[in-house]
């Protein structure tokens, strides 16, 4: 029996257990942000500078849009973005088929939830009416909501309006900051905005209070990278073959091969063949004859085949810039704005947005390290602005072109139902921001839409269209870092025991003429196994795959294998490399500056914080004072059907639980309330890819180096042959018929190397080699 004296020995709690030093700094990154946005700044958004722009003339819409844009560069590329308003007479006809029965996914956006990276699940599938159904319906509805209800002598507008608990204290903000210089640069303007009035200055309080200070639970449906080849273009298509959706696409000379002459063709300026041929078509301007895209004879979708985008009240492109940090142009064909914001593309202002992602998304980058090519997370450019980021801003019409510059980062949202469409073209400038988006890809394993090294070799053979002496140089540049790193590579790859066996083995030359869909086929055939760069020029294999290749830099990661089984595959060999070189030197020769002045042909870096961009002060004022339609892109022919959420929480009929709002001023919906636009029923995460060239996302644990440490010199290594006997050393002398290999001649054609299921190992003779 227990001794009742006995007591029991209570059990000892667990000693204190210090945070680790990431722990530590994860909760000392935390704690400053807070600090940061404990009285959030809603006016910090206004005082964000107006990008720049621009008004061509007539005969400036009959040439090509990229001689235009290279005009207007220097000033524009330190904003990152600017806006192309055309001429008095534009009016391209509206060629989409809204009557179309065709329905296209879209993806629902959590509106109030962008700044956490989280990805996009599956909205709604609608057609072209429906969609336009159900966007007029929502921004009738926040119309009705928000400023029908407002009573003209309101003091309080209703894009300020929160709910008690999230009210901001403009008294209490900090007013001593690194800004303030900045704050005194870009003066509010003086214009009112009337209450009553959903302006796009109003509505973009509005979204920001829903992001930052999350007044309400907001879902849209946006219709964003829908494919144009099977919904159709806003733009005519070309009869003379220059897109490449084009039927007669190629059988052109001006698409083909450029001859003499080719600008006599275009038409005049507001014709009915005007919009279908002028290169300012959407569907035309990748294969501009100074674009380095028309090399691309091969269908990308969104690179040089136009996408569109539907979009609804606070539908969102979040903070992203564009694949292979190329140039784009985006056009508005009908519709309410949307507002845009940029940051300039050098790499200062790049890293600045990376920091910010670090800064507020810490966690989230250690769980998903490429989040910011996922293109699911925004943030207010404020957060930017106060960590001397350059950033601006610019509201666009329909009827107006936006372009950004390459690597500028740029997101923004719509204001009402509207149709936008978008691709991406490249001028030669820039090359030298292709080359750190390549080295970005290799960084986290993410396969380029096309082989960077292909379309490099590719300008170098059409040396005629190499205009100016900065052309020449960059090209030349590229060329011999190239090389450089391509013959070091293969000289240290050889001396570890990698045998070189392209004197034995007939591959297929590389194509220089163009980019087309055999080639890219063949590309995406020798994908690296580890960092996913497509090799050009060579690749390193092993006896143990029939299929895996591997980059000169990652030969390393690709299996376990010794050394002595790894071979060498080459399509370009040295000498074709100093040919392609010399051409270009000597193109260089022939030609001149195109500004004298500055040779290097590099816009100056903008110092200190970007201002207005000159003539935006009517931007500004319309910003204020424009009243943004609600009215769909096309009509509608009937009533607006119910469109019911699947939490049941919206519908059109009115089903809500709403509170009436007349004779009162609007108040957010209760959080327990989410205000869903559309309907969706899947939470799978978002794809995203670019090209119509298949690829996954896989984040590879490969470092991007080339690492040679602990290799043993060539002669230390040996190899046996099929009746036992050892081999000295792995020389191509060395491939007799007894030695095993991986590849017969029918698995290196001119469509590529076979892939081959079953098996991983296949022995072939060097008889097998033979031409």
């Amino acid at each position: 029996m227990e001794d009742p004296t006995t007591k029991r020995r209570r059990t000892p709690h667990s000693p204190y257990a210090p945070p680790t030093p990431l722990e530590s700094t994860l909760l000392n990154r935390a704690l400053a942000n807070s600090l940061k946005d404990n009285h959030r700044d809603v006016n910090a958004v206004d005082r964000i500078p107006f990008g720049p722009t621009f008004y061509p003339s007539k005969e400036e819409m009959e040439g090509d849009p990229l001689i235009y844009l290279e005009k207007v560069r220097e000033k524009a590329e330190k904003y990152g973005i600017c806006k192309i308003v055309p001429p008095e007479g534009w009016n391209p006809p509206f060629a989409l088929n809204i009557n179309c029965p065709k329905r296209f996914q879209t993806k629902d956006q959590s509106i109030h939830r962008l700044q956490e990276g989280i990805s996009f699940g599956d909205g709604r599938e609608y057609t072209v009416k429906e969609y336009q159904e159900m966007a007029t319906e929502w921004s009738k509805d926040w119309r009705r909501r928000r400023y029908d209800a407002v009573e003209p002598d309101s003091k309080s507008s209703p894009a300020t309006t929160v709910s008690s608990s999230k009210k901001h204290d403009d008294s209490s903000r900090p007013q001593a900051s690194s800004d303030t210089s900045n704050d005194t640069t870009i003066q509010s303007p003086t214009a009112k905005s009337n209450p009553n009035t959903m302006t796009p200055y109003a509505l973009e309080r509005d979204y920001w209070d829903i992001v930052e200070g999350q007044s309400q639970e907001v879902d849209v449906d946006y219709g964003n990278d829908v494919d144009t080849t099977e919904l159709g273009s806003g733009f005519p298509m070309s009869d003379w073959g220059r897109s490449v959706n084009s039927p007669n696409f190629l059988s052109n000379p001006s698409t083909a091969t450029d001859g003499e002459g080719a600008e006599e063709l275009e038409p005049e300026f507001g014709t009915e063949q005007y919009y279908k041929e002028t290169y300012w078509n959407l569907n035309n301007i990748p294969n501009s004859k100074n674009s380095v895209l028309r090399h691309v004879k091969v269908g990308i979708n969104g690179i040089n085949v136009p996408w569109l985008y539907f979009g609804c009240l606070f539908s969102t492109f979040c903070w992203h810039n564009e694949d292979n940090y190329m140039y784009s142009i985006n056009y508005h064909h009908r519709g309410a704005p949307k507002q845009w914001y940029g940051v300039p593309g050098t790499k200062a202002d790049a890293d600045g947005v990376e920091k910010v992602f670090k800064n507020y998304l810490s966690m989230k980058l250690r769980d998903v390290p490429d989040l910011m090519h996922h293109i699911t997370t925004f943030f207010s450019p404020r957060l930017l602005y106060q960590e001397g980021v350059k950033v601006c801003k610019i509201l666009q019409n329909e009827g107006e072109f936006i372009v950004t510059f390459p690597r500028s980062f740029h997101g923004g949202y719509s204001l009402g139902p509207n149709v936008g469409e978008a691709v991406n073209f490249a001028l030669h400038d820039w090359i030298p921001h292709a080359v750190d988006a390549n080295e970005r890809y290799r960084t986290f394993a993410r396969p380029s839409v096309f082989s960077h090294d292909r379309l490099i070799y590719t300008i170098a053979h059409h040396t005629d269209e190499l205009r100016t002496k900065e052309i020449c140089n960059a090209v030349s540049m590229e060329l011999r870092r190239l090389m450089g790193e391509e013959l070091l590579l293969r000289t240290k790859l050889i001396r570890s025991g990698v045998r070189d066996v392209s004197q034995d083995v007939d591959l297929p030359p590389n194509r220089f003429d163009q980019l087309d869909e055999e080639s890219a086929d063949y590309d995406d055939k020798r994908l690296c196994h580890s960092c996913k760069h497509i090799c050009f020029f060579s690749a390193v294999a092993c006896e143990c795959s029939e299929s895996k290749v591997s980059c000169l830099r990652h030969s390393h990661y690709m299996c376990r294998c010794v050394v002595k089984r790894r071979y060498l595959l080459v399509w370009t060999t040295e000498q074709e490399m100093k040919e392609t070189i010399s051409r270009v030197e000597k193109r260089a020769e022939e030609v001149g500056y195109a500004n004298p002045s500055a040779p290097s042909g590099s816009s100056p870096i903008q110092k200190g914080p970007l201002e207005d961009a000159p003539g935006t002060e009517k931007d500004r004022t319309h910003h204020r004072s424009y009243e943004v339609p609600v009215a769909p892109i096309c009509s509608l022919e009937h009533e607006v059907p119910t469109l019911i959420s699947s939490d049941g929480s919206c519908s059109s009929s009115g089903s809500r639980d709403v509170p009436s709002l007349k004779g009162e001023a609007p108040k957010p919906l209760p959080l327990q309330q989410p205000m869903t636009v559309g309907t969706y029923t899947s939470t799978s995460s978002t794809q995203h890819h670019t090209s119509a060239i298949s690829y996954s996302d896989a984040h590879a644990n490969a470092n991007n180096r080339c690492d040679f440490e602990g290799v043993k010199p060539l002669e230390d290594f040996q190899i046996s042959t099929k009746d036992g006997q050892p081999a000295k050393h792995a020389h191509p002398e060395m491939l007799k018929p007894q030695v095993d290999v991986i590849f017969k001649p029918s698995d290196i054609n001119s469509t590529g190397l076979k892939q081959q299921d079953g098996n991983d190992s296949l022995e072939a003779s060097s008889d097998d080699f033979s031409a």
